[in-house]
């Protein structure tokens, strides 16, 4: 979760990565590069001003999932945003720190990992697909509402991505030497995001003053898959670090080797996109959630 302020405008929450890299979608709106993380020891009262982040990569919606991780819960993020609000208000007022929060807009990224980690691993056994969509999708509502109480009333909410295409799922369960894209994962990812779409606006009638938005962060991947000249890509199925077919996170390290061009690849590493990859999403969607939230 990262939080964006620059003087008018609106403050940016998003649930989604770690580590030191920059924000296009906090770039495009002219923000600035990189966020600081908000349990950075050496953080200070006056970069809460400028912006944040609360976000741990590997979290998710299901509680399982970062457990699985060992990522920091969603639940535990909005304790920290709780915190954070209380620290805006010793340095600004409550009424300001009121009016913040209140025209900041929220982007909230998770069930990637819920998808990838947790169903397969713990959730499989219990619940069939469309069961565990209809959990997942009541979480993620849940958190809106959440989100809602604390004073947010922008909020855009990220479907999930294609997973099944990602190179880590194609190298494990694509078949060799295919590597296909794994068709029940993007099934799941579909199902999905039909659900949290439908019920979004209906989540955001209830919420008075409130603009919920769905961001499609499934058919912009798709679109670069499947038409990878037609945003200068080459390589689509591998990513940029070591063999690129299964390394991710730390295993992606100073002593790995990388590819020449990663301009070229979609993906950064078997799961995280490419610089390059993070552009073509933003670039597809940021106008159209401005346009819902404003």
């Amino acid at each position: 979760m990262e939080c964006i302020q620059k003087n008018e405008w609106p403050q940016v929450v998003i649930m989604i990565k770690t580590g030191k890299a920059r924000d296009l979608r906090t770039e495009g709106l002219g923000v600035k590069e990189y966020l600081q993380a908000y349990l950075d020891p050496s953080i200070q009262d006056n970069d809460l001003l400028s912006g944040v982040s609360f976000a741990s990569g590997g979290s998710g919606y299901d509680p399982v999932t970062p457990k699985i991780s060992l990522a920091i819960p969603l639940s535990d993020q909005l304790d920290l945003f709780k915190q954070y609000i209380g620290r805006l208000e010793m340095n600004v007022g409550q009424e300001e720190a009121t009016k913040i929060i209140t025209n900041s807009v929220f982007l909230v990224v998770a069930s990637t990992n819920d998808l990838m980690v947790a169903y397969p691993i713990i959730r499989r056994s219990e619940y069939d697909v469309p069961a565990y969509n209809s959990i997942l999708l009541n979480l993620t509502l849940s958190f809106v509402q959440e989100l809602y109480e604390l004073g947010a009333r922008k909020i855009g909410v990220f479907g999930a991505p294609p997973v099944g295409c990602f190179p880590a799922e194609r190298t494990l369960f694509g078949g060799l030497p295919e590597r296909m894209c794994v068709d029940d994962r993007n099934e799941a990812a579909q199902l999905y995001n039909s659900m949290l779409e439908e019920q979004l606006p209906i989540l955001a009638s209830n919420l008075p003053q409130s603009r919920v938005a769905f961001v499609d962060f499934y058919n912009p991947l798709i679109s670069a898959i499947d038409n990878p000249q037609q945003y200068g890509l080459e390589v689509i199925d591998r990513g940029c670090c070591g063999t690129g077919l299964i390394e991710v996170v730390y295993l992606c390290n100073k002593f790995s080797s990388t590819c020449k061009d990663d301009s070229k690849f979609l993906f950064w590493d078997s799961i995280h996109l490419s610089e390059i990859g993070c552009s073509i999403f933003v670039n597809q969607t940021l106008p159209a959630l401005i346009n819902s939230l404003f």
